[in-house]
């Protein structure tokens, strides 16, 4: 792997791209990294043999240039970028909601640019990456992005009219399942047990469920219907979350998480 890569704005996803991608193969003289404070830029140094530097330089150097810094932050960033950076540079954006049209209009006519929607599990190789082409971006551009994310989990590309809705889903989903795991530890506690060891159940239990989601091959309703026996304990709680709306709770979640991901791409902060 000769191209150099240069990951901007370096932080927890930014870095767990990096490890990522040193243990896929890639050789740290090819990794550049930028970060706002000099102290930062050492440490990712020291812990993986990478290069700090500007984002100026970054710019002129490196073939790869992956913005990771925060959506209200990418305008400023692009401003610094643009008199530096030449069309024959690939562009990827991590940051929630900003469309691929906002990059092309502040680079250099011609600049290739790729949408990338990851989550936190790339913290440990799980993560669920979704990738998008702007206007000039290529099928290789396309597979270069692919090629680096998925040393951090799996990728895949859709259109970007739907990134909004991947964000909904899977950029803010492992949330959703942290809070679930949040309650139910509470109800286990609520129930007489203690909070390492409701922790332990939940934990497990979901993990399997995930496997066998993956694994399986079988719609989520029909696994479902393997733990629900007839007027059993699992029906009776299914009926509670019915009641409750849950169902309808999630719909109406996922649809405000994509409603404010297109708010700021339209410029709301």
């Amino acid at each position: 792997m000769t191209q150099k890569v240069a990951v901007l704005g370096t932080g927890k996803i930014g870095e767990a791209l990096l490890s990522g991608m040193l243990r896929a193969g890639w050789n740290p003289a090819d990794l550049l990294v930028t970060a706002r404070r000099p102290e930062r830029a050492k440490e990712l140094q020291e812990r993986h043999g990478v290069t700090p530097v500007t984002n100026a330089e970054a710019a002129k150097s490196a073939d790869t240039l992956i913005l990771t810094v925060k959506p209200q932050d990418m305008g400023t960033l692009l401003d610094e970028l643009a008199p530096h950076v030449p069309t024959d540079r690939l562009v990827i954006s991590g940051a929630a909601g900003i469309p691929t049209s906002f990059f092309e209009e502040r680079l250099a006519q011609g600049t290739p640019v790729v949408r990338v929607m990851t989550n936190t599990p790339a913290l440990v190789d799980e993560a669920m990456s979704v990738i998008s082409a702007g206007s000039h971006a290529t099928a290789e551009h396309l597979a270069h992005a692919e090629e680096i994310f998925g040393a951090v989990g799996k990728t895949l590309r859709v259109p970007e009219s739907q990134q909004d809705a991947c964000t909904a889903l899977s950029g803010s989903g492992p949330a959703y399942f942290f809070y679930l795991v949040e309650a139910m530890t509470d109800a286990g506690i609520l129930l007489g047990l203690p909070r390492d060891k409701a922790h332990d159940l939940i934990v497990q239990s979901a993990i399997g469920a995930a496997v066998m989601l993956r694994d399986s091959g079988e719609h989520p309703v029909k696994l479902r219907e393997n733990v629900t026996s007839p007027a059993g304990t699992t029906i009776n709680a299914i009926r509670e979350l019915e009641n409750h709306g849950v169902r309808a709770a999630l719909i109406a979640a996922l649809e405000a998480a994509r409603d404010r991901s297109r708010e700021l791409a339209s410029g709301n902060s």
